[in-house]
């Protein structure tokens, strides 16, 4: 075995794990609001949408004959030159990738990778290295319009449902509406398949070319199909926790009928990119999804913050992948060879292990995923002064009127349970 085949093997492992962090990282798109809204139990939503996903990777390969071409020009390098650039993109997505997830930021995978792919190609190849046109028609056009027109369908889409089922009873209307959010979840879940699985067999099938294993013309590898879509699936079974409760929780405080609608609108916008070959951001369409649900609610509360948050998280993606990328070209090149690339392998694994460890400190998982977006916030001063007299055994100094009430109904307690309740007061039983 020759080190060039070796230096192979490492990019198609490296691809792998990328498509495993796509899958954890996008979980959120297409489960969070059901299993925000109850309609789906955290665990099985993730079982769910994780089968859905391994079938959806195996509809199309569209999106992966798209990938890079147009975006990064690859095509004065070939050989273990291109191996390497191709690895060091890689590198720097999957990093970018675990970041975001480490605070629970749902940035875009597809932005990671070609941002990865980019930085690599400009450190290697110079600035002529990048079809700057295509970056702008693929990328950035694509990363601006997505999550406007997504949200103005939910927006439009949740209007017209809470119109028409204005006189129907909230018990009878949420019941129903989850049941429908079983189907729109299960159907952004094969979208996402049919997409983001194929960005990482577009990278890999490159790879393959470089290496000279098949031609530009071959048609794509089974075994590339089935080893992206069993990694995308079995990232998306682990959850991506921390992402799918600030998807869930933390943008907009979201009912049954929203969550139809916003996932409705991202299947979509995603099966349609997908059928045109477009790689478009599916977390761009579920975020925008989303916030527009909120809108078109009477009343709904979207927290602005977050999707600031958000919105300048998805502005950077781009850039830091690509100094990622950059960097990890420049090491892996100046060491030199297959000693170069595994060094880089060495430090990805090792930056891995210490985001996990990291995150373990605050815990996210199915147990409190659905647990009120204000646990974890800092406390008010009210709240601290009345641990303080609680342990002092003094709470004259407390002002009880600024800490806020506890809500009538625990999160904990199923809304049939509690519309039946209700149901029985108002008649007096």
């Amino acid at each position: 075995m020759n080190a060039e085949l070796i230096v192979l093997l490492v990019v198609v492992v490296t691809a792998l794990g990328f498509d495993f962090t796509n899958g954890f990282h996008d979980t959120g798109n297409a489960m969070a609001t059901s299993i925000a809204t109850g309609a789906l139990r955290p665990k099985v939503a993730v079982a769910l949408s994780a089968t859905l996903n391994l079938v959806g990777a195996f509809l199309s390969v569209e999106v992966a004959a798209t990938v890079a071409k147009g975006v990064v020009n690859l095509d004065t390098v070939s050989g273990e030159a291109l191996l390497i650039i191709v690895f060091a993109g890689l590198v720097g997505g999957i990093l970018w990738n675990l970041l975001t997830w480490l605070f629970g930021i749902p940035s875009s995978s597809s932005h990671a990778l070609f941002g990865g792919l980019i930085g690599a190609s400009i450190a290697s190849l110079g600035v002529n290295g990048v079809v700057w046109d295509g970056v702008l028609s693929k990328v950035v056009v694509p990363a601006i319009l997505a999550p406007v027109v997504a949200g103005l369908i939910a927006t439009v889409g949740t209007w017209l449902i809470y119109r028409i089922t204005a006189n129907v009873p909230d018990g009878q209307k949420n019941t129903g509406f989850r049941l429908g959010q079983v189907g729109s979840a299960s159907l952004v879940s094969l979208a996402h398949g049919t997409n983001d699985a194929q960005k990482t067999m577009g990278v890999i099938f490159l790879a393959l070319v470089a290496h000279g294993t098949i031609t530009a013309d071959t048609a794509m590898p089974f075994w590339v199909k089935a080893s992206c879509a069993v990694a995308i699936a079995l990232g998306t079974y682990l959850g991506g926790w921390r992402v799918i409760r600030t998807l869930g929780k933390g943008l907009v405080e979201i009912a049954a009928p929203q969550g139809m609608a916003a996932e409705a609108s991202s299947a979509a916008i995603i099966l349609t990119s997908s059928h045109l070959g477009l790689p478009l951001s599916t977390t761009h369409v579920a975020t925008g999804s989303i916030m527009g649900s909120g809108v078109g609610r009477r009343g709904a509360a979207v927290r602005w913050g977050v999707a600031g948050r958000m919105g300048v998280a998805w502005l950077i993606t781009l850039p830091s992948a690509a100094l990622m990328g950059a960097a990890c070209w420049a090491v892996a090149h100046y060491i030199g060879g297959l000693p170069g690339v595994l060094v880089v392998f060495v430090a990805l694994i090792s930056l891995s292990a210490w985001m996990f460890l990291h995150s373990r400190k605050q815990p996210v998982d199915p147990s409190n995923v659905n647990a009120d977006w204000e646990e974890g916030a800092v406390p008010t001063k009210a709240e601290t002064d009345l641990a303080a007299g609680l342990a002092a055994g003094d709470l004259a100094a407390v002002d009880f009127a600024d800490i806020p009430a506890p809500p009538v109904v625990p999160d904990t307690v199923p809304d049939s349970v509690t519309d039946s309740v209700t149901d029985s007061a108002i008649r007096g039983n």
